[in-house]
């Protein structure tokens, strides 16, 4: 038995949301309710300036994995950040999470990455971001024993851009591979799709077990409009393709199969960050936990509905419970 269920490689970015008036914002040039990359120096200012609020770990697969942890699946992530206050912070919220997290702090270069978020009165966020140190992952960091003893190696297309990490993830699925663990990829956004489309055709090609996507991303992909024949032309490939149709919910293919699963009714949508995360976190975990992939789909579906209910992109009630009122 593997001594994890599901390891994780993403950017390890600190969410820091605070509430501000839109006067904050226009005083500063920045487009109410939009999302933006700022450098070092914008996001030392502008953190510096914001009211105090919440820190809470964020980034595309330590949501993932969370949300599985959550679900009860034996979770691990591997990510870099800064040897500073918000790095200190990302640290005791994983493992307070129960994600076991032991990937050495940089005590030079950038630092820690983090996403400043302004929740103005009429609730919409505006989202400022810098990457810093999460684009510095490298094989370095890569714990090989640990990556053989995960059932389930998670990757994120978002860190598939920068040159070091992207090294990382190879060598990584390289050690799975060997060790016969399974290989899971999530595309992330149509931009990483746009960028590194030969890459991601020949991951899925030859590497990766279960694929992860929306229905832009897939169309994308494939350069096509037609979404049928973009999810014909990925079940040639991975063994199991999940692509995410918002609140129509998902389709799901594998063992010769295609399975149309329903979303979750939600009473009100207050902001869908972290849907994707969620969605493939409660996949996985029903996954190892042995469910049908219907069932799979429909527990990735439950944890989507609720953190798309309140603000954060991690869960706020218990998942668990919900399944169980659910699915049983």
């Amino acid at each position: 038995m593997p001594q994890f269920d599901i390891l994780a490689m993403g950017n390890a970015i600190v969410d820091v949301i605070s509430s501000e008036t839109p006067e904050f914002l226009s005083s500063r040039s920045i487009a109410h309710g939009s999302m933006r990359l700022i450098d070092a120096g914008e996001a030392e200012a502008l953190y510096a300036a914001m009211s105090p609020g919440r820190e809470i770990g964020g980034g595309s697969a330590g949501n993932t994995v969370v949300g599985a942890r959550l679900l009860g699946a034996r979770s691990a992530f591997v990510g870099r950040v800064a040897a500073d206050r918000l790095g200190d912070s990302y640290i005791r919220d994983m493992r307070a999470a129960g994600v076991h997290f032991d990937t050495a702090p940089a005590t030079d270069g950038r630092p820690t990455g983090r996403c400043l978020i302004v929740v103005t009165p009429d609730g919409e966020r505006t989202m400022n971001t810098y990457l810093g140190a999460c684009q510095e992952l490298d094989a370095s960091d890569l714990n090989a024993e640990l990556v053989a003893k995960s059932g389930i190696l998670y990757l994120e297309g978002y860190l598939w851009d920068p040159a070091a990490p992207r090294a990382a993830m190879q060598a990584a699925i390289k050690v799975a591979r060997e060790a016969g663990n399974k290989v899971a990829f999530t595309l992330s956004d149509v931009f990483c799709v746009e960028g590194h489309r030969a890459d991601f055709r020949t991951l899925l090609e030859s590497h990766v077990d279960i694929m992860f996507g929306n229905e832009n991303e897939v169309k994308s992909l494939y350069q096509t409009d037609d979404i049928d024949a973009a999810m014909a032309e990925l079940a040639k490939h991975a063994c199991i393709t999940v692509v995410t149709r918002s609140e129509k919910g998902a389709v799901v293919i594998g063992g010769g199969h295609r399975y149309e699963v329903p979303g979750e009714r939600v009473a009100k949508v207050v902001d869908t960050t972290g849907a994707g995360d969620l969605f493939a976190g409660g996949f996985m975990a029903a996954l190892v936990e042995g469910r049908s992939l219907p069932d799979c789909a429909r527990v990735g579906c439950i944890a989507a509905a609720e953190v798309i209910s309140h603000f954060g992109a991690r869960p706020e009630a218990d998942l668990k419970a919900l399944v169980s009122s659910k699915l049983g």
